[in-house]
């Protein structure tokens, strides 16, 4: 148990260092397809789609980093994104320390 535990702080901490959260991800597409749509934007490092255990089915949302600042900002130029007939919801991946949100929420 603390090995799977130990597994998902370090998956959150790597979360932090994104720059784009990705959320209504419809069921049919893959990691691939994503990093192949947000590729127009920019050069992705990576594309992270957790699943879920239970169900074998990814959760709906991802997490996509670029190479650079600039490449991820280039996705918000767009207005609408839409893959396979559903309308994504972005936002940008604030890279805040836990430190940092603390001192705000007081």
């Amino acid at each position: 148990m603390a090995v799977a535990g130990a597994v998902r702080a370090v998956g959150r901490r790597s979360r932090r260092f994104f720059d784009l959260f990705v959320a209504e991800v419809p069921w049919t597409v893959s990691s691939k397809e994503l990093k192949e749509y947000f590729s127009q934007f920019g050069s992705v490092q990576r594309c992270q789609l957790p699943f879920d255990r239970d169900t074998g089915f990814h959760k709906r949302y991802c997490w996509i980093k670029f190479s650079t600042p600039e490449e991820a900002q280039n996705v918000f130029q767009k207005d609408c994104h839409i893959l396979e007939g559903a309308k994504l919801t972005l936002r940008p991946q604030s890279r805040r320390r836990r430190s940092q949100r603390k001192s705000q929420s007081d």
